[in-house]
């Protein structure tokens, strides 16, 4: 049985502009494959309620989960949610738990819990809550789609409250063989072997030593036995 697939939807302007350095991504992409969750897909938006509505219903109908980070905070570019919401057609609301939440934050705190504040308590209609340990201000699940913060702490955070509710499937294991020769040199063995085991994901990603060409060779899959099948015609070929 072939495991669940997920995508990812990367929100900001700060990314698309280069000022942040994304790192969500490769974070969610280890979580998920120790998870047995294929990652089969990202994408980068900028704050633009168009663009947020047309990736998550492109993305939410073609894999099983659908993870976003970025654009839940306080200011007016934080327009997220609306866009889930619009995009999987339900209303909004400021909901009166993620309200209790966060006014209970902001009263330990001692600060006012202003109007900017409480933009964090929209939340769709029928959503339910991402735990925050950390600022409290929540994520949302609405369908297959899972709304978290662009903070990598936050994100991080609210990862590990919600693969706990997801069923995986085998997770995905990798062995790799370095070799001192350029791709061009192994291209036509290596993809025989390819070929040879359909089951498997084999790539070639090239490096420079000393001056001298290599190329690290990596197999992927989910049956024990057959990777370490492959990876002995793999040695054999090029060991």
């Amino acid at each position: 049985m072939a495991n669940p697939t997920a995508a990812m939807l990367v929100i900001g302007d700060e990314i698309l502009s280069g000022r942040t350095r994304d790192s969500n991504l490769h974070f969610l992409a280890g979580e998920l494959t120790r998870a047995g969750i294929d990652l089969v897909e990202a994408r980068v938006v900028g704050d633009t309620h168009d663009q947020i509505v047309t990736a998550v219903r492109a993305l939410s109908t073609a894999v099983d989960h659908v993870f976003t980070s970025g654009g839940i905070g306080p200011t007016h570019d934080d327009i997220t949610a609306d866009a889930v919401a619009a995009a999987l057609e339900t209303p909004i609301t400021k909901r009166a738990d993620a309200m209790a939440l966060l006014q209970a934050h902001y009263d330990r705190q001692g600060v006012p819990f202003n109007e900017a504040r409480q933009r964090m308590a929209r939340i769709p209609d029928g959503a339910t809550l991402i735990d925050n340990p950390i600022s409290v201000a929540p994520g949302f699940i609405l369908g297959n789609v899972h709304v978290m913060a662009g903070v990598p702490t936050i994100f991080e955070a609210m990862v590990a409250s919600v693969l706990p509710l997801l069923t995986g499937g085998a997770p995905l294991m990798s062995q790799s063989l370095r070799v001192l020769r350029g791709e061009g040199e192994i291209a036509a063995d290596f993809g025989a072997l390819a070929a040879e085991f359909p089951d498997l994901s084999m790539g070639s990603y090239p490096f420079t030593l000393n001056g001298a060409y290599g190329t690290n060779l990596v197999i992927r899959g989910t049956d024990p036995a057959r990777l370490n099948e492959a990876m002995v015609r793999l040695t054999r070929l090029f060991g």
